[in-house]
């Protein structure tokens, strides 16, 4: 039997209870039996800075090392300011760096953006994708993953409650786990 792919996910929010965690354990439980999904948490990582290339923080090297061995990648945003937040850019530019080194390079990824307003963070969504673009990402096209009204998709204990967006949560697995068997 093949072991399952093993697909890192980033979540670009730090708070503990954010409802783009909630989102990413979500689709965690929706992955097929094919797919393996786990984690990383990328708070912890210095932000980049090129004179430390000489010497890189540990936490870095671990963290390509991690990008460099998956089979694809997860990233699951919130939108701050029409964009990604500080600490997911941290982690794409930490990744890719140093130059001609992309633990990012030909890794297939998608992109789950979330708001509590209706555009479901539309901004962020398309952001990530221009970073993924100049970095050799191949990314699920469709189906999109725009996930508006976030707040209100979750009872108490996080569980998501709401079946249309369970079912284009399921949707969008299915078609990323067909990406990452192509690549």
């Amino acid at each position: 039997m093949n072991l399952p792919r093993d697909i890192v996910v980033l979540i670009g929010s730090l708070r503990k209870e954010s409802f783009t965690r909630k989102l990413a354990k979500a689709v965690l439980g929706l992955m097929p039996e094919t797919m393996k999904g786990t984690i990383v948490e990328i708070g912890d990582l210095p932000f980049y800075n090129q004179d430390d290339e000489p010497n890189p923080p540990a936490q870095w090297v671990a963290f390509r090392d991690r990008i460099r061995k998956c089979d694809g990648v997860l990233f699951f945003t919130p939108e701050y300011n029409r964009s990604v937040p500080g600490v997911l850019k941290n982690a794409i530019e930490v990744g890719s760096r140093p130059p001609g080194k992309s633990a990012w390079d030909g890794k297939p990824a998608a992109i789950v953006s979330a708001s509590p307003g209706t555009m479901g963070g539309f901004g962020a969504n398309h952001h990530l994708r221009q970073s993924l673009v100049a970095l050799n990402v191949p990314t699920l096209a469709a189906p999109e993953a725009y996930i508006g009204g976030v707040a209100k998709l979750f009872d108490e204990s996080g569980k998501l409650i709401n079946d249309d967006t369970r079912a284009l949560l399921q949707k969008f697995v299915t078609a990323y786990a067909a990406l990452v068997e192509r690549h």
